[in-house]
């Protein structure tokens, strides 16, 4: 790679610690003076560098312009899919992935299982808000008000009788999947089915989607899913990764 080309992209994490000084950039560059002012003066030419008036330079509105652009056309189906599909491969089991979406929480993409007892679900069809694994994943990460006021006007069904009771046991088991970064299912919706979700996240750490693997306890028991946890976990992450360009 250029020199000058890794010097400009040595900039930019440092501006993001705060506004520099010219001297502050040269000597975090180990450069002259004179060619640290000929990167920020290139960078601020095409707005990825912006200079105050006390002379010190800052990131530019056009390197924040850039990530929020990116950031909307990046479609996490398309990134998470091969992921799903190899999770799928590796157990056997059907791999839902799901977004939350105001006060729903709906499935986005399925790979269904490859044995012939099959999960009925369907692609845009929301999910029970109060017992499923990939809606506690997500609205786990709500902050706390949000999730003590979506607590608060929602309405608890009795599925089975497993089902999350009330919005006190449901804020509880907010907190602990919150705690332990992954939830279960266990018979919760559908007694002969169990599941385990995980967090996709995004660049800023925050929850942006969840996944989960679900399986009849005819083909395997809630300790047998558990068992598959960890793969479950790095799936997760490494869905985070490809969709958060590495920051995660």
């Amino acid at each position: 790679m250029s020199q000058s080309v890794e010097r400009a992209l040595a900039v930019l994490p440092l501006l993001a610690e705060g506004a520099k000084g010219l001297g502050d950039v040269a000597e975090a560059l180990g450069t002259h003076k004179s060619t640290a002012l000929r990167l920020l003066r290139t960078l601020r030419t095409h707005g990825y560098v912006y200079r105050q008036q006390d002379g010190r330079y800052r990131l530019g509105a056009r390197l924040f312009a850039l990530a929020a652009e990116a950031l909307e056309h990046l479609d996490i189906r398309g990134v998470a899919h091969p992921h799903l599909a190899a999770l799928g491969a590796l157990t056997g089991h059907t791999v839902h992935l799901a977004l939350h979406q105001d006060d729903e929480v709906v499935y986005v993409d399925k790979v269904d299982s490859r044995y012939p007892v099959r999960m009925y679900s369907r692609i845009g069809r929301p999910v029970p808000l109060t017992v499923a694994a990939v809606a506690k994943v997500l609205l786990a990460d709500l902050d706390e008000s949000e999730r003590r006021a979506l607590a608060g006007r929602i309405e608890y069904p009795r599925y089975t009788a497993r089902s999350t009771p009330d919005a006190a046991a449901f804020l509880a088991e907010l907190a602990a999947v919150r705690e332990q970064g992954w939830a279960t299912d266990f018979g919760g919706h559908e007694e002969s089915v169990n599941c385990v979700g995980a967090p996709v996240r995004g660049p800023g750490g925050r929850v942006v989607a969840a996944l989960s693997v679900s399986a009849p306890t005819v083909v395997v028991g809630a300790d047998g899913l558990l068992a598959l946890l960890p793969e479950v976990l790095r799936t997760a992450g490494a869905i985070s990764q490809d969709y958060s360009g590495g920051t995660v």
